[in-house]
């Protein structure tokens, strides 16, 4: 996991890449593009990409209309704007209509950094998830990243595809590949990057790879630590996670997000009703955010691969 990308980044590259194949696909963004990296899409086709301003809300009702129209619409902005300034057009004009709209929203998270509590979005997942109809996706790298786009093209109705600022280690290698093995990115199905038996760590984005490195330290404790990759919040796979809970008898979740309403919040609910196993959520703890470097404030708010082996000390002393 030494090379890093910005998920930005490979999102900007993805969009080229299905517009040279797919005339249908139009990108659509907030005065931000340089950011957002659709830039790359908007310099090789200008006539398919279309720069709506400080307009949010505005770019949700046209990407609607467009929808309407038989194309691919792909929304971008900061994610503290996608989720909050343009909320009402993406929930009425685009979710209820369940419209092939996908906002692709960068710079969530306090990983935003000295930018500060105004851009740093750490409820936008737990916003999305609770409207009906519509898909949350949070790949862990690049390369999932680049997958994730793939796939939700053929993917009907709205998503919401959570995406962040730093470049993050990746951890898949090029191609989509596990330990030499391909994988096939499928909206909804999690995958399982490490087997242990004692307990589990169920992640999400940018901390997959801080559970992965948790997952090492365990290992030298004597811990056997199984690490699942919930790229995808809602369908959420629950199939995966309680068979998982199951298994090692103790979950710890990791996200860069408010511990209510996101992934944590998520796995709680099904755990609840289907197998009752201790649990430890590490995330944002009710709080805004700050400015700080991404580094300075993941440690901060517990957001290492050190909080992730300190929860999961703690509920392997409830599980036992």
């Amino acid at each position: 996991m030494s090379k890093k990308v910005a998920t930005r980044e490979a999102y900007g590259e993805a969009l080229v890449e299905l517009g040279r194949v797919d005339n249908r696909i139009l990108v659509l963004d907030a005065d931000l593009s340089t950011s957002t990296r659709t830039i790359l899409f908007a310099k090789e086709f200008p006539e398919r990409f279309f720069n709506f301003g400080i307009a949010e809300a505005n770019m949700m009702c046209v990407a609607a209309g467009l929808a309407s129209c038989g194309k691919i619409v792909f929304a971008s902005t900061f994610a503290v704007f996608a989720s909050g300034r343009a909320y009402n057009q993406f929930r009425t004009s685009i979710v209820y209509p369940q419209l092939n709209v996908k906002v692709v929203a960068t710079h969530s998270g306090i990983s935003v950094g000295e930018d500060g509590v105004t851009h740093q979005c750490v409820e936008d997942v737990a916003m999305m998830r609770a409207l009906p109809h519509t898909t949350v996706i949070v790949p862990a790298d690049g390369i999932e990243t680049k997958e994730a786009v793939k796939a939700s093209i053929e993917w009907p109705g709205p998503v919401y595809m959570r995406l962040g600022r730093p470049a993050t280690p990746l951890v898949y290698e090029e191609g989509y590949k596990l330990n030499g093995r391909t994988l096939k990115f499928k909206v909804g199905e999690a995958v399982k990057l490490k087997e242990g038996k004692d307990v589990a760590i169920v992640a999400t984005g940018m901390m997959v790879s801080e559970a992965l490195t948790a997952a090492t330290g365990l290992a030298k404790e004597g811990i056997s630590a199984t690490v699942m990759n919930v790229h995808t919040i809602k369908p959420l796979d629950e199939f995966a996670i309680v068979k998982t809970a199951k298994e090692t008898g103790a979950v710890v979740t990791a996200e860069e997000h408010n511990i209510l309403g996101g992934l944590g919040g998520a796995v709680a609910e099904v755990l609840v009703e289907n197998v009752q196993v201790p649990m430890i959520r590490v995330g944002i703890r009710d709080a805004f955010g700050e400015s700080g470097t991404a580094s300075e404030l993941l440690v901060k708010y517990g957001l290492t691969a050190s909080d992730i082996i300190a929860a999961s000390k703690r509920v392997l002393k409830l599980k036992r």
